[in-house]
């Protein structure tokens, strides 16, 4: 299945969820994750299932001001 990340193509298993995606990105912390302009919280990541052409965003905190 393909799905983007942060504007990527990636292909995945068929029913990979957020937490396979996010392993494969390999995304270090802190980080928030939104699939389909919908924020998913942590606790959610290994439920949330994706699906073929879903967008996902992984997205790191900016400091400053």
């Amino acid at each position: 299945m393909n799905i983007t990340i942060n504007q990527q193509t990636v292909e995945l298993p068929p029913n990979a969820t957020v937490a396979d995606a996010v392993a494969h990105w390999q995304a270090q912390p802190p980080f928030a994750v939104a699939v389909n302009t919908e924020f998913v919280p942590k606790s959610r990541y290994a439920a949330h299932a994706l699906a073929e052409g879903d967008r996902m965003e992984v997205i790191a905190p900016v400091t400053g001001g």
